[in-house]
């Protein structure tokens, strides 16, 4: 199961900026893409497991799934898919390999919230 060594990048991550801003992470948003090879569901089960014990536990993981987009020479315009095991382009039927969107695992945001200083 690859998706709990994903999650343990992310949180990794996400330790690594709070501890440097010095700020409490409430929520990892990630932009994940049909064709990126992860399991949603996987991957929210294996980050409560990854944040246990970790300055990150009882933060969220919202995920923003992103459906596959491809060019079409033909129409020249982009279209998404409406299956990923047929890659044509829904208007004219033309193949195309051409992947705009879809492959994306990607960290876009950290919801935060600010510490108290510690007084010296």
């Amino acid at each position: 199961m690859h998706e709990l060594s994903i999650a343990m990048s992310i949180v990794e991550l996400a330790e690594e900026e709070a501890a440097r801003r010095g700020v409490q992470i409430e929520a990892v948003h990630l932009k994940l893409g049909a064709l990126s090879g992860v399991v949603k569901d996987a991957l929210l089960s294996c980050y409560e497991m990854a944040c246990d014990e970790t300055p990150l536990q009882g933060s969220r993981l919202i995920i923003e799934e992103l459906p596959v987009i491809i060019f079409c020479t033909t129409c020249q315009a982009q279209h998404p898919l409406n299956s990923i095991q047929l890659f044509c382009c829904p208007k004219c039927g033309t193949p195309s390999d051409l992947i705009v969107q879809g492959k994306e695992l990607e960290v876009v945001a950290l919801e935060i919230k600010e510490c108290a200083p510690n007084p010296a």
